[in-house]
């Protein structure tokens, strides 16, 4: 398979990090967000680093918790989670609360725009996010109460089972359906309104049932209760009666909109917190696991951070107290572990960013994602287009995306300066296509007293690089930009390499690459492992226009033959035009044979 691109474009998403590596240039996910990778050695082994940087989630932009296939008792992978919402929004995020495996309910707080779908876990942390973008860390407890024909009464649960005397409370964020419970009686609300906490909510009994499960319909609620709390709630909420019912966090959180649970809280004031007394078992803060957290810089701005773990010789992982001192050392002044081990995943706009401990990529409960509501330039379809001929990258795809009613001004420049296509117009939330090339110019009405002329001949696109910039206004008055860059060059084309199949003897064997050249470029030609292993720098000099090839004669650089595998051969240019690469597959295979 052959493939075309920038190599600095590949290398722009691995930087090093923390104890000093080797560092390169953050990848820019969308405006104002940035993703770098790296590694820190360590004595017990190396430890892989995701971090995303944002800023603070006002605006434009706004860190919430999302809950899979909008349900409490169902699960979804993450990057599912973001494909499901691409139209929302521009997301990044990582996977969120700890949850029950048996059915996927959170452990903890899930608060959206004020709703509450999942109640806090009072002995573990919770991270709220208030209006003003400030993630505030802390205990948060739930108490209810529901009153009918009698007193005001305790209400045990919220969308979770209810004890042997208890009685819960399930919205229609639990789910199609309440669970079964054996011994109960249920109530039926219509016209509930949102489950927002510290406010009465009353809604009327329609219908009861005893042992059976119920749907929720949006706009309704159920009440299941059972023993004690069954009797009052028979005797005291038959059908016709209006119910009042309360949901109360302490502290109250009046101007926290989304929440979610997690913990234990990592960074309080700057310092790392080395022990949090939260309800968390040795055995999961104590080993180096897979890790993911939250935090918060002192200006506001978002870092989303997940460690790899458990992956002998890439990543071993951390220690809840050194993901807490990572934090810091990132610059947090506050900051909250998240699930982790198996269910540790970043993901940007539904693409996995770091390396899942699982062989598969693990369904979660709930994710913590910050939201880009600005204008969006998809990354082109190839960083780099090679209109010669040849098949590979002859295509160029432009678009962009808008998640707001907007007024967008696309604007196309050439390598020259001079501006290719531009357009403003009124954009409905959804994707739009840039042409490219852009068509060119009507030409001046013909003289009806001659012949017609010919149609003119489509022009190729001007070599050299070329950018696509987007400015936008959306219908609550904030502005956004964004900008992407690509290239136009054909100086290396019409790849081949003879065999893809290299059978090595002892005494050794040759694949040649060859290529057209249509410039004189500085061409670097290796072989390298699919992980990207140098094994042999075939060639590295000054090439002239013409026919090319280079062979290899099977060797490591060391004089040795390349082992058994697939392997990678890449043809690098660089010339005024940039930098432009072709690369092939190539398999290796030992046999036996006479030596040299």
């Amino acid at each position: 398979m052959l493939r075309l691109l920038v190599s600095s474009a590949v290398a722009a998403l691995a930087t090093a990090l923390l104890a000093a590596p080797a560092s390169a240039q953050p990848a820019q996910l969308f405006p104002g967000t940035t993703y770098e990778q790296g590694v820190q050695f360590t004595p017990h082994g190396p430890v892989a680093i995701h971090v995303v940087r944002g800023p603070r989630p006002v605006g434009l932009y706004r860190l919430r918790p999302v809950l899979s296939n909008e349900s409490v008792v169902r699960r979804e992978t993450l990057s599912a989670m973001q494909r499901r919402i691409a139209s929302q929004g521009t997301v990044v995020g990582v996977n969120g609360d700890l949850f029950a495996w048996a059915d996927g309910r959170p452990s903890g707080i899930l608060l959206r725009d004020g709703v509450l779908v999942s109640p806090p876990n009072g002995q573990r942390s919770s991270a709220g996010v208030t209006l003003d973008g400030t993630l505030d860390v802390r205990r948060i407890k739930f108490f209810g109460t529901w009153r009918g024909g009698g007193q005001r009464r305790a209400l045990n649960e919220f969308n979770k089972a209810p004890g042997k005397n208890g009685i819960a409370l399930f919205t229609s964020d639990y789910g199609a359906a309440t669970p079964r419970v054996a011994g109960s009686y249920a109530v039926v609300l219509s016209g509930f309104p949102a489950s927002t906490p510290n406010t009465d909510i009353t809604a009327t009994v329609t219908s009861a049932t005893q042992n059976g499960s119920l749907g929720i319909a949006p706009g309704t609620a159920v009440l299941i209760a059972r023993g004690i709390a069954a009797s009052k709630l028979q005797a005291e909420a038959p059908v016709g009666t209006t119910l009042a019912l309360r949901l109360i966090l302490q502290p109250g959180w009046e101007t926290v909109g989304d929440a979610i649970g997690g913990g234990p809280i990592l960074v309080r004031s700057g310092r790392p917190v080395y022990k949090a007394n939260e309800a968390f078992t040795t055995s999961l803060l104590a080993p180096r696991h897979p890790r993911s957290a939250i935090g918060q810089l002192a200006d506001g701005r978002i870092l989303l951070v997940a460690v790899d773990g458990r992956q002998s010789g890439y990543s071993v992982g951390m220690t809840t107290f050194e993901m807490a001192q990572t934090l810091v050392r990132l610059g947090a002044v506050r900051g909250m572990q998240l699930d982790g081990g198996g269910s540790t995943t970043l993901a940007f706009d539904g693409k996995i960013l770091n390396r899942p401990s699982d062989k598969t990529e693990r369904p979660i409960s709930t994710a913590l994602m910050l939201f880009y509501y600005g204008v969006y330039a998809q990354p082109p379809l190839v960083p780099v287009v090679s209109p010669n001929g040849d098949g590979v990258a002859e295509e160029q795809a432009l678009s962009f995306k808008v998640v707001r009613p907007s007024n967008v001004t696309v604007m196309l420049t050439a390598p020259d300066g001079t501006v290719a296509f531009s357009e403003t117009a009124a954009r409905v939330p959804g994707t739009y296509e840039v042409p490219f090339p852009p068509a060119p110019a009507p030409p001046p009405p013909p003289d009806p007293s001659l012949p017609p002329p010919p149609a003119p001949e489509p022009l190729p696109p001007a070599e050299g690089r070329w950018a696509l910039s987007l400015t936008s206004t959306d219908d609550q008055g904030l502005t956004s930009s964004a900008l992407r860059r690509f290239a136009v060059n054909s100086t290396l084309g019409f790849p081949k390499l003879e065999p893809v199949r290299l059978f090595l003897p002892p005494r050794g064997a040759n694949a040649t690459v060859r290529w057209t050249q249509t410039r004189a470029a500085h061409v670097k030609v290796t072989v390298e492992t699919i992980e990207g292993v140098l094994i042999r720098i075939a060639a590295l000099r000054r090439f002239e226009p013409g026919e090319q090839a280079v062979v290899w004669n099977g060797r490591q650089a060391s004089g040795k033959l390349a082992g058994g595998g697939r392997y990678v051969v890449r043809v690098a240019a660089t010339n005024d035009l940039g930098s432009v690469t072709l690369e092939h597959s190539l398999t290796v295979r030992r046999i036996a044979g006479p030596r040299k």
